[in-house]
């Protein structure tokens, strides 16, 4: 049977390592806005706050693409974030850079 130190101890080690464990946890953040971009046809497509530091393949090739986050944005000309193009700061836009397949927003 354990004693009532012991069984302090065990309860203030289990305490520990539960706070240690929940400060090292990092919480997702993510850029405040959204991506705006628009296909050859006009057709608009928009993600609203996306991650950071994630890549994100777009549906269509775009002839421009609107970056109106608080974070700059990595353009590729390949999927999964393959052959980097650019980096569009936040505000700003670009048209005509030959149809970008994915984004990365750098946290």
């Amino acid at each position: 049977m354990l004693t009532l130190a012991r069984l302090a101890r065990l309860g203030l080690a289990v305490g520990a390592a539960a706070v240690l464990a929940a400060g090292l946890s990092t919480s997702a953040q993510a850029a405040t806005g959204a991506l705006r971009y628009f296909s050859i046809s006009g057709q608009e497509f928009r993600i609203t706050n996306p991650s950071d530091n994630v890549c994100i393949n777009l549906q269509v090739r775009p002839d421009l693409i609107a970056n109106q986050t608080d974070k700059t944005m990595s353009v590729y000309s390949g999927a999964d974030c393959t052959a980097f193009v650019l980096n569009l700061e936040p505000g700003r836009s670009v048209a005509h850079i030959g149809g970008p397949r994915s984004v990365r927003f750098i946290g």
